[in-house]
């Protein structure tokens, strides 16, 4: 050990005015002890007589040994300099925008995760990761882009990464990156002829299949999303190298941030084999440190690369998250509001209507809208956008003490669709002319209800949206036993409303029910992303559907930019 010469004047002096107070004040506490009790009690005042002198006392040895042993110190420094333990290393600069910049993110699961982040029961996140989630939005967006626009952004496919013995789907990369998503902007026509530019408070998600490397399972797409291949976990044909070098042959010169959200088992991978295939000759880390870590490969327009290392140091909180004040205000039901309220029961038997044959019994299922996405009628990216953030958040509060699920369920956010969902192949056109986008808004929606109340999420994936008869196939998925099987269970199902009235039109038509009450089954509104559509089948599958209940959040007061965290 070597005290640092410079420290004569100021450490040794302190450390000894620290030895000399503290004699101090422990003879004047006895002199004031003296005082006060010198006569009612002069034995003690005695004893604190010779208290003080013995204090004194060991000031005195205490001072002269304490000088002695700084004395050799010093002698034993040979007038040497002091290095104090170098600090840990600061932040490094935002990723230079004349660059073109491959940057992944280590979403949790449960072979790689921080302690309390995932629920191994659900292999979801815990409210704990969500917060980290959140938080780790702003550190991206801010430290490592610069607040800078992302390019584009591509997260694990949910279904080539299933776990637990009930093989859950990864809804973690998604979930990672979408608070992310929801800090940039992208630009959309807004029109039905493709015109109309307008910059979206959002930014799509590309989490499709590569062309005819589908999980087991699976419907096969017709034709496959050409320009939104996400993350495969298990990497099948070396599919997600070859998305990576599609992006690094085709953006040679073209600067950008592009964004992987996936796990470390993929995006370790990816890293090495980019910087093997590219012959970057880059350190990359040896083994998982922490979801704080993002790393980039940063490349310049030479070709020349560099391995950047980004410690966001995030340490959340272990409760659900809460909300900034003022974004989220309450409203009365829509079809209240307009009068569009019904409640339509159809029992076997009564006025020509059979109970059909395979039918579920004693299931509640709950339908609810994707959260608000389109702030112009035909602006669609197939994901939400800041206001539906705040929605989609607020979940758990806003449907606390109304509904009851033990499960959730939605569709595959691999699906996509050429345009708009809202209005078929209409609808938004990108500024390159692309409109094809994976449908990530449905699922993301209720992801954060089921962290909060810990429910198991599941994801249909046997049919497309784009079929035909998608209607019977939803009908028959969630009502009959040949389908999801949910007799005697209750579920929150997160749909595109557009669907949801054809889906039960073709319910009740397997009923036998009569016109007048299909009739009474109105279409939902396009601007309504409130209201929950409730349907019942009681003990022996007779059917009971209103849209009674909302979440009771108003869309017109939602901000247009997404909570901060």
């Amino acid at each position: 050990m070597c005290i640092p010469s410079g420290a004569k004047g100021g450490n040794f002096t302190l450390l000894s005015l620290a030895l000399n107070g503290w004699a101090k004040a422990r003879s004047l506490q006895c002199l004031e002890f003296m005082d006060r009790f010198s006569n009612s009690h002069p034995a003690i005042a005695d004893g604190c007589e010779k208290g003080r002198t013995a204090i004194m006392n060991k000031r005195t040895l205490a001072l002269s040994l304490f000088l002695t042993f700084a004395l050799a110190l010093l002698a034993g420094c040979g007038g040497s300099s002091f290095n104090p333990p170098s600090p840990e290393p600061p932040t490094p600069a935002p990723l230079s925008s004349s660059n073109l910049n491959l940057i992944f993110v280590s979403s949790e699961d449960l072979a790689y995760q921080a302690s309390g982040d995932m629920n191994p029961s659900t292999a979801n996140l815990t409210s704990r990761g969500l917060q980290r989630t959140l938080k780790m939005a702003t550190f991206l967006q801010q430290k490592v882009l610069g607040w800078q626009n992302v390019t584009e952004i591509y997260a694990l496919e949910p279904m080539t990464h299933l776990q637990t013995a009930n093989n859950y789907p990864d809804m973690v990369a998604l979930e990672t990156i979408q608070q992310f998503a929801m800090l940039n902007q992208v630009t959309m026509s807004s029109d039905l002829s493709g015109g109309s530019p307008y910059a979206g408070q959002s930014y799509p998600i590309n989490a499709s299949y590569a062309a005819g490397l589908l999980p087991v399972g699976v419907a096969s797409p017709a034709p496959p999303c050409p320009n939104c291949q996400g993350l495969d976990f298990g990497d099948q044909d070396g599919d997600n190298e070859a998305l990576v070098t599609g992006i690094l042959n085709a953006n040679a010169n073209v600067p950008g941030f592009y964004v992987f959200s996936a796990p470390w088992e993929t995006v370790s991978a990816l890293m090495a084999n980019i910087n093997q295939s590219e012959g970057y000759n880059l350190k990359l880390p040896a083994s998982y440190i922490s979801p704080n870590y993002i790393y980039a490969i940063s490349i310049t327009p030479s070709g020349s690369a560099s391995f950047v290392t980004y410690d966001s140091g995030i340490n959340p909180a272990g409760n659900y998250p809460t909300l900034p004040a003022g974004g989220i205000v309450g409203s009365a039901c829509l079809p209240v509001q307009t009068n569009t309220t019904f409640h339509v029961t159809v029992t076997g038997g009564t006025g020509g209507a059979v109970i059909p044959k395979g039918i579920n019994t004693n299931e509640t299922l709950y339908f609810i809208r994707h959260a608000d996405a389109h702030p112009l009628p035909y602006w669609d990216d197939n994901n939400y956008v800041g206001a539906g953030q705040w929605r989609a958040l607020d979940l758990p509060n806003a449907l606390r003490g109304k509904i009851s699920p033990n499960q959730v369920y939605s569709i595959d956010p691999a699906q996509y669709s050429g345009g708009s969902l809202l209005y078929s192949s209409d609808g938004s056109v990108s500024p390159s002319g692309d409109n094809n986008w994976s449908t990530v808004a449905p699922a993301l929606t209720p992801e954060p209800y089921a962290i909060a109340n810990e429910l198991p999420y599941n994801l249909v994936t046997s049919f497309q949206l784009t079929d035909s008869n998608v209607d019977q196939e939803t009908s028959t998925f969630f009502f009959f036993i040949n389908g999801g099987q949910f007799s005697n269970q209750s579920v929150l199902v997160a749909w595109s409303f557009q669907f949801i009235q054809p889906t039960i039109v073709k319910l009740f038509e397997s009923y036998n029910a009569t016109s007048q009450q299909i009739s009474q089954i109105s279409a939902w509104p396009s601007t309504d992303y409130d209201t929950i559509w409730t349907v019942t089948l009681d003990g022996v599958g007779n059917l009971t559907v209103n849209n009674a209940m909302c979440e009771g959040i108003d869309s017109a007061t939602l901000p247009a930019t997404p909570p901060r965290f």
